[in-house]
């Protein structure tokens, strides 16, 4: 018996990585098979598609995994494929033997649940891999209907730590997506605690909010970026105002817009700690963006499993920056710094800093060079040191280059295009546009064949008196076998050799393939005609694409028989839809939320029904919850939203506190459910992201005594939700300042002071108020909690008094008063003008007014507001 190793080279490791390696992607290569076998397991790398020239870049850079949205359900509401090109889009996939994951990350809404139920049983008989969830109640509703479908929990569950992860798999999710705000150290903490896959972002945009807890669109637009409608108002210029004055910044005016994600560097230790699944952020981006960013990471992984170094990392680096970057960095990755995350200059792509204006006049600007400059070079003159953030900046392609100096270039444009007088002396200039890397990246955004290809190896069994049998074998262990319908016959003169299979089962070109081993079972001497190997050949690609195009990359062609697995209460919640005003005879409850001790001082005098603390310092609790007590009134205290592995201990002085918990993130949730804490005391709210009711009664059947409502519903969809489960575990949030932004970001840190993070910034946000104004004038509040995460605040509060009759009706006994920064004389006004009112004493339009009087920046319906054409869609189970 003889065996043959085909490869674009005889020793994978002789050379550096190069274009013929990533063809090969070294997958018949046994010297490989040797180097990795202690390795940990290949991560996937996961490709985003907008559309299908995405797709196709992705299949043709090598990535084992493509992300897409459909038209609806899906967290980027612009791009995405119709359901009906499911199918198509599954086959194409995996006929290149890459995974198809459908982006169902949105809150579903009570009238959708039936919409929701058939595209997931679509989503499901397309053969897709997975779905990647947001919505507890659409986790458990996609378990329970199409219980093969694997479920991945999305980033914006906004899972950071190991205790999160355990939760989303309780309710049947095999993998988690991990917030990005997590380091690499938090990643391997998570991924020694939980035996879960895990999946992180290693490339492309970063929201300045944690995923899933940002309500800005919703506040200010009236669209949910919760249900894929982002207005990106992070990327918007804001002023800082520190202790009521603006703080001049300079050039930085965009105090939340972050730079993006880039994480090549990283790869390797990510790798080592067995993240399952490297993803690149951009369904937005187009194809050249995909082939980039696909090829980058492709080359990264494939040299760190085989212990490489990354050596085109700089080069490719600048490339990335060029096709699409805000100013690339590992950013959280690597660790807190806050002087890094976000610059401000600009929120826009701006590409390679390729130099300095050193001279303008009517025509032409001389730029002192660091990057060679051609033509047909996009660029930016960037004016932020002295022009103002709404003007439009300066820019065009280069017309004209002369060489004025040594590292000083004259650059002409077209007649027209620039206002010469609007680009000074100083300006950075930016190259937002290189042809050449465009061009460089044809072969994956044109292909009209194949260019990343997969290994097959072929089985020969050549004898004489029977037919001839080759057997194809695929890494995904599936094969396709081919026989001749003649037996062949002993060779008078050309025998079959080694050299003669290998020329033709290696013609592989224009397939998806390439040759990896041959082995033949018989060394007799025995003639084969050409033609028939070439037959053989061709019929045997045609039959694995076959196979592989009704495939699953990666699953079982020999299952064990299991069962399923362990989903916390899996039958599906129902609802009685009895009319909620039987259900709850309930007298209307005020419950207010402080920030301050002197707020609760105030709280204390209006006499509610409890009192819920939400202070900065989260260990100065204790004396507060005492005092609360000590007036005979029900304390809570409220959690924070984000716990870190390094802050799982929070639960020990929470639980010691023995008061009611608000309870702000799932892995919170999950770990209080394992104390033998009393289940009356723990109240979810809003960032639980409760939007319809089966997350409602999800949530409730693990433990909840009551949830809040997400402020992605409206006034009216709280009412029919209300309707839909048992009202007295509902509990709204009447009035408030809409918490627009929670992220890791530090805007404190980054602009009152010159540290990295809370170890050295001196703690500015113990000693200023701070709020950023945007250019309507609104001024929106800044706070920290005990994490050092900020919340950015709406500037208007709130509140819809026009509701709260229909709250009633609908059975709603529990309304909760949250404040920022408020005075106690405006506690105490809004307060008792709520209890007034609830007790049937005054009139909505009475409430307003007081609301009003006591809102130095005035009032807002906001995410409450109810559109004029809004249709009630429910429907009653």
């Amino acid at each position: 018996m003889s065996k043959q190793q085909r490869c674009t080279s005889s020793n994978p490791f002789s050379f550096p990585y190069t274009e013929s390696a990533r063809q090969c992607n070294f997958g018949g290569c046994s010297d490989l098979k040797l180097k990795t076998a202690a390795m940990p397991r290949k991560p996937e790398l996961m490709s985003p598609a907008g559309g299908w020239p995405q797709l196709h870049a992705a299949i043709e850079a090598g990535a084992d995994a493509v992300y897409f949205g459909l038209n609806h359900f899906s967290a980027r509401a612009k791009v995405g494929f119709d359901l009906a090109e499911l199918p198509e889009v599954m086959r194409t996939l995996h006929r290149r033997s890459v995974k198809g994951f459908v982006t169902f990350n949105t809150l579903v809404f009570d009238h959708e649940i039936d919409a929701a139920k058939n595209a997931i049983e679509e989503i499901a008989a397309a053969n897709t891999d997975a779905i990647i969830v947001q919505d507890v109640g659409i986790a458990k509703l996609a378990r329970q209907i199409a219980p093969d479908l694997a479920i991945h929990g999305s980033t914006q569950m906004s899972v950071t730590s190991a205790q999160g992860v355990e939760l989303a798999a309780s309710l049947g999710c095999s993998r988690v997506v991990l917030g990005r705000e997590l380091s690499l150290a938090d990643m391997r903490k998570i991924a020694s605690q939980t035996d879960v896959e895990l999946e992180c972002f290693v490339h492309g945009a970063l929201c300045v909010s944690y995923s899933g807890q940002c309500f800005s669109s919703e506040a200010w637009g009236g669209r949910s970026a919760n249900r894929g409608k982002c207005a990106q108002a992070c990327r918007l210029s804001y002023d800082l105002i520190v202790d009521g004055e603006k703080r001049d910044l300079g050039p930085h005016r965009y105090l939340l817009s972050p730079g993006d994600l880039y994480a090549i560097e990283q790869i390797p230790e990510l790798v080592e700690i067995g993240i399952a699944c490297l993803k690149i952020e951009g369904r937005y981006k187009d194809e050249s963006y995909v082939a980039a960013t696909t090829r980058a990471y492709r080359e990264a992984i494939d040299l760190a499993m085989m212990q490489l170094p990354n050596e085109d990392a700089a080069e490719e680096k600048k490339d990335l920056e060029q096709i699409y970057s805000r100013g690339l960095g590992a950013h959280f990755m690597s660790g807190v710094n806050h002087q890094n995350v976000v610059i401000g200059r600009a929120p826009r792509h701006r590409g390679v800093l390729v130099g300095k204006v050193t001279a303008v006049d009517f025509r032409s600007v001389d730029v002192e060079f660091e990057h060679e400059i051609g033509l047909g070079d996009g660029l930016v003159f960037d004016a932020a040191d002295w022009r103002s953030p709404d003007e439009p900046e300066e820019g065009g392609s280069v017309y004209g280059v002369k060489s004025v100096r040594e590292k000083v270039v004259r650059l002409e444009f077209e007649h027209g295009k620039l206002q010469f007088d609007r680009i000074r002396v100083g300006d950075l200039v930016w190259r937002t546009h290189q042809a050449a890397v465009i061009k460089s990246l044809k072969p994956m955004t044109k292909a009209s064949k194949p260019v990343f290809t997969r290994p097959i190896d072929f089985v020969v069994t050549a004898k004489v008196g029977q037919p001839l049998k080759i057997t194809v074998q695929h890494e995904s262990g599936l094969n396709a076998v081919f026989e001749s319908e003649t037996p062949l016959e002993a060779a008078a003169k050309r025998a079959l050799d080694d050299e003669t299979l290998t020329e033709k089962l290696g013609r592989l070109g224009g397939t998806a393939f390439h040759l990896g081993e041959i082995e033949r079972t018989e060394s007799e001497a025995v003639f084969v005609p050409t033609s028939m190997l070439n037959d053989a050949r061709r019929q045997l690609v045609e039959a694995l694409m076959e196979k592989l195009a009704e495939h699953k990359p990666g699953e079982d062609l020999n299952p064990v028989s299991t069962s399923s697995p362990s989903v916390a209460d899996s039958s599906l919640p129902t609802s009685s839809g009895s009319p909620a005003a039987e259900q709850n005879n309930d007298p209307p409850k005020l419950h207010l939320l402080v920030r301050t001790a002197e707020q609760l001082d105030a709280a204390i005098r209006v006499r509610p029904d409890s009192i819920t603390l939400d202070y900065l310092e989260l260990y100065g609790l204790r004396p507060s919850v005492e005092k609360i007590r000590a007036a005979n009134i029900v304390a809570r205290v409220a959690s924070p939203r984000i716990l870190k592995p390094s802050e799982q201990n929070i639960i020990r002085f929470l639980t010691s506190l023995e008061c009611e918990i608000l309870v702000r993130s799932g892995g919170l949730l999950h770990d209080l459910l394992q104390t033998e804490i009393d289940r009356d005391l723990l109240i979810g709210d809003f960032s639980l992201n409760a939007a319809n009711a089966l997350a409602v009664e999800t949530y409730q059947q693990m433990g909840l005594s009551r949830i809040t409502p997400t402020y992605d519903l409206n006034a009216q969809q709280v009412s029919e939700l209300a309707e839909q489960v048992d009202p007295r575990g509902i509990e709204v949030i009447a009035f408030s300042h809409l918490p627009v932004f929670h992220t890791e970001h530090c805007v404190f840190c980054r602009f009152l002071s010159d540290g990295t993070d809370n170890t050295n910034c001196g703690h500015p946000c113990e000693t200023h108020r701070i709020a950023v104004r945007d250019a309507q004038g609104r001024e929106h509040p800044v706070m920290a909690d005990v994490g050092c995460r900020n919340t950015v605040f709406g500037a208007e509060a709130q509140t819809d008094p026009q509701s709260i009759a229909s709250w009633q009706e609908a059975g709603i006994a529990n309304f909760r008063l949250e404040f920022v920064y408020q005075t106690p004389e405006q506690i105490v006004a809004i307060a008792d003008a709520f209890r007034s009112h609830l007790d049937g004493m005054t009139m909505a339009h009475d409430l307003a007014t007081v609301l009003e009087a006591n809102s130095p920046q005035q009032t807002t319906r906001g995410s409450l507001f109810v559109p004029q054409d809004f249709k009630s869609l429910v429907q009653l189970r």
